[in-house]
Formats: structure tokens, sequence, C-alpha cells
């Protein structure tokens, strides 16, 4: 297997990491290329202080955090307002639901009282929990990370929520002809596989192929030639709510993980 990428050009599309994911390529003989889709996520302090107060205010039937961070980020802005007690105040009197392990653990270091959480650590995982939940009129906040995240927006609207939302952190596109570059090495059949460790990644790349009118092209490259590969989940849950099917994923959550997997995958073609 020390060959198994022999050939290969693999694109990464991250920006943290790429040296030691180039290093493992290399060594399964594999040409590594980055094309950095993340953009920046930066800490946005101002911009989310009056929805927070807002929130502090008004409270909610239903609060969702997806991501331990933005519990943890949020909460420090309330104390440096002054407002942390009033912030614990209204999370008791709401009813919780959270995505992910780490929101999870957030909560119940408060001893704040999770009433739903996803089975499987993504978006959809959630999405199950709430589906027999009445949600009609209720007022329901939802703590983000850095984008929006449409599966889970459009649900509740579906189910007739009120919907607020709250982002401690908030995201800057990546170059617009790093992407526009990939694009056309996917669409010109250059590319064996693209590294995804984010769902930002995934979303950067396919909305600026939505823009440009090659979307379905893209899909097809994917599903012909070029290898999707995530990290984990709720990365590969981003490349199925786009409609790539054929995606590498490895069992434990690592990018090296994710490298031995899909040299795997091309030892066994």
């Amino acid at each position: 297997m020390g060959n198994a990428l022999a050939g290969k050009l693999i694109v990464l599309g991250a920006s943290r990491k790429t040296e030691e994911m180039t290093t493992l390529i290399e060594k399964q003989g594999g040409t590594a290329t980055v094309r950095s889709l993340q953009g920046t996520v930066f800490k946005a302090d101002e911009e989310v202080k009056h929805d927070l107060e807002n929130f502090v205010k008004t409270g909610a039937d239903w609060v969702i955090f997806t991501t331990g961070i933005g519990f943890q980020t949020l909460l420090d802005l309330a104390e440096r307002l002054g407002l942390k007690e009033a912030y614990i105040k209204q999370l008791q009197k709401a009813k919780i639901a959270t995505r992910g392990y780490k929101s999870a653990a957030a909560i119940k270091k408060f001893e704040l009282n999770c009433e739903a959480s996803d089975d499987d650590g993504t978006t959809q995982g959630l999405i199950r929990q709430l589906e027999n939940i009445d949600l009609t009129g209720k007022k329901v906040v939802v703590q983000l990370h850095g984008e929006k995240a449409p599966a889970l927006m459009s649900f509740l609207a579906a189910k007739g929520a009120v919907t607020a939302q709250l982002l401690p952190y908030q995201h800057i596109p990546p170059l617009q002809d790093t992407v526009e570059t990939l694009c056309q090495e996917i669409l010109n059949d250059k590319v064996d596989a693209v590294c995804f460790t984010t769902a930002i990644q995934v979303h950067s790349l396919f909305n600026l192929a939505q823009e440009k009118g090659i979307g379905s092209k893209l899909i097809t490259a994917f599903k012909d030639k070029t290898v999707a590969t995530a990290v984990g989940k709720v990365t590969a849950e981003a490349l199925r709510e786009v409609g790539i099917e054929r995606i590498v994923v490895p069992e434990h959550e690592r990018m090296g993980a994710m490298i031995v997997e899909l040299a795997n995958f091309f030892a066994a073609k």
C-alpha cells in the first residue's frame, strides 16, 4: 500500500496541517496541491453583541447549540457585558438542543437541561431528534459557527418555528481565484481526489460553482473521476447535502486517518 497514491494528484482544501497531509500523501507515492477553500473564521463580538443582549432580554422557547466553542464564546462575551447570570437564567428557562459531543459536554458542565441531542454528531442526526417535537410558533435561537446551516434552518422554518441566530464567529470566504482554479482543474479531469476537512470548504466550492452555473457538472465530475474525501461525519454530511454520493470518510475523524482511507480506496480499485 506504500504506493497506493502513485500518479494521483490530491488537492487539499484545508488551510492548516497541510504540510503534514502533504507528507503523508507523498509517502503513499502521490502528489499534493493546496487549494485552500477555508477562508477565515473570525470572532465577531461586536456583530453578535446586539443579538446576545436581545436574547438576554427576551429569552426563547428553544436554544440550539451547534458547537462547543460557540457556547463558550457567547458565555465569555455575556460575562464581559455583565450579563452572564441573566444569560444563564434564560438558558435555564429554555429547552436546549445540541449538535456534536463538544456542545453537549459544554451544556452539561453548567447543568443545563438538554432536551434533544443528535445521535451521530451531524445536523441530520439532530433534525431526527427534533422531528416529533411541536415547534409551531416557538421562538428558536440557533447558535451557528461562521456560516449558515441551510438544512437546519429550512427544517425549523418548515416546522413553523420563529428563528433567530447567534453567530459568535463569522466567515470571510476564501479567494475566489483559488476556488475558480480548483473548479476548472476538477472539470478538466486533472484532480484525482479532493480532501475536505470542514463543511465550510464544501460550501465554498459548491456555492461558487452554483453561481457560475457549473454545479451539476462539478457533481458529475465527482461521480465519474474525482474522489471526494471527508475528514469526518459533519464534513461528509455537507458533501451529501450538495449531491455528492461517493465519499471516502475514515472511521476516526483525523486528517492522517483520512489520507490512509483514501490510499485504501485507490489500492482496492
